[in-house]
């Protein structure tokens, strides 16, 4: 297997680090995570002249025609400058589930608005108590004349502040834990009885708790057939953890290099304590553990479009497992190599460290994937 990137994939991705270079510095980051809208609307503008948001979609939906490879090598540059943009919830998530089962006027409308960067879309799917069961859907959308009536409560909906539009998922038929009978729905954000409570997660992102009182939508709100949304919705979660392991690997890099940077410059007993024998074995270690994650997060890009369910999901958790491991191998050794103010709110590290911890828990940490891939190869 040829694992060399293309011109255009060195292109892009080479834009784009030079835009976060030069525009998103952690100081202009860390003033953006205290303004009302948590990130920047000129960066995610950018992000639209530079075919960022095109990218996965194919060209007849007015996008670039990209792979999975394609959204890991952007999720990773991201990553590296901890960027704040809901490119995992509008571009990866929802966009990715508009275009796998939406009608042709939705990609018409919507997928237009997302890759020209003036639309933002989230996700509501998590539900209280359902911890990480994909099919737990409380949330209730009955007939309403022409249209449907939706009912309920979902948690956890990243980037839900600044989202103008919510595909929402609910339960047209059967109980909560059932896999059939659940529909997914797009609905306005600020639609009547829509109330979405935002708030800041601990690595400074932005969600928020989307509930949702006799909303009434259209005919045209239904997303895909009743009853049959669960599989895309799964699929579409997949594709979020193969792009939060390409993420995580630009976090661990860029912490990496933070880290030996201050080896380097930092002086104890007259010396820099790069210099220690047992801080350059746990640097060696978390060098190591980054390449394998970065193995394992192309794995992951490689079979998230897989035909196969079986293969897709046993590969995407096998990635998500290593890579929440090896993520606390980086992020733990970093902290600790920068001593006490490896935690302070000032230095990146901390920032850095933080992010890796929420990616873990998104979607399932290390534990429950390393569950799911052991239960995979029983079922095999």
């Amino acid at each position: 297997m040829d694992f060399n990137l293309t011109e255009e994939q060195t292109a892009i991705q080479d834009s784009l680090k030079r835009y976060l270079a030069k525009d998103y510095a952690f100081e202009q980051r860390r003033a953006l995570t205290k303004t009302p809208l948590g990130h920047s609307a000129e960066a995610w503008a950018t992000y639209a002249e530079l075919g960022i948001l095109a990218l996965p979609f194919p060209e007849s939906a007015g996008g670039l025609g990209g792979n999975a490879v394609d959204t890991m090598l952007i999720a990773e540059t991201l990553g590296a400058s901890l960027a704040l943009e809901p490119f995992l919830s509008t571009v990866v998530l929802s966009g990715s589930l508009i275009n796998e089962i939406g009608t042709p006027a939705q990609r018409d409308t919507l997928l237009a608005g997302i890759t020209q960067g003036t639309l933002q879309v989230a996700l509501a799917h998590g539900e209280p108590g359902a911890r990480y069961a994909t099919n737990h859907v409380a949330a209730t959308a009955k007939k309403d004349g022409a249209g449907w009536s939706l009912s309920g409560h979902k948690v956890v909906v990243l980037g839900a502040p600044s989202a103008d539009k919510l595909l929402v998922s609910a339960r047209t038929s059967g109980s909560a834990f059932d896999t059939n009978g659940v529909s997914l729905f797009v609905v306005d954000a600020k639609a009547a009885g829509v109330t979405v409570r935002a708030y800041a997660t601990q690595d400074s992102q932005r969600a928020g708790e989307v509930l949702l009182k006799d909303v009434k939508v259209g005919a045209d709100a239904l997303v895909g057939a009743v009853n049959q949304a669960l599989p895309a919705i799964e699929h579409a979660i997949d594709r979020g953890i193969a792009a939060l392991c390409a993420e995580a690997v630009g976090v661990m890099a860029a912490l990496n290099a933070a880290t030996l940077e201050y080896l380097k410059t930092r002086k104890q007993f007259g010396q820099p304590i790069g210099k220690f024998q047992a801080l350059q074995h746990r640097m060696a270690e978390m060098a190591i553990a980054t390449e394998h994650a970065r193995s394992m997060a192309l794995l992951a890009a490689v079979k998230v479009e897989s035909a196969d369910v079986a293969e897709r999901r046993r590969n995407v958790s096998a990635a998500k497992a290593y890579i929440g491991q090896s993520a606390r191998t980086v992020g733990q050794g970093a902290v600790q190599m920068h001593g006490g103010m490896g935690v302070t709110d000032e230095l990146i590290v901390s920032h850095f460290f933080k992010r890796l911890t929420v990616i873990n828990a998104t979607f399932g940490d290390a534990d429950h994937h390393l569950g799911k891939f052991s239960d995979s190869l029983l079922a095999a």
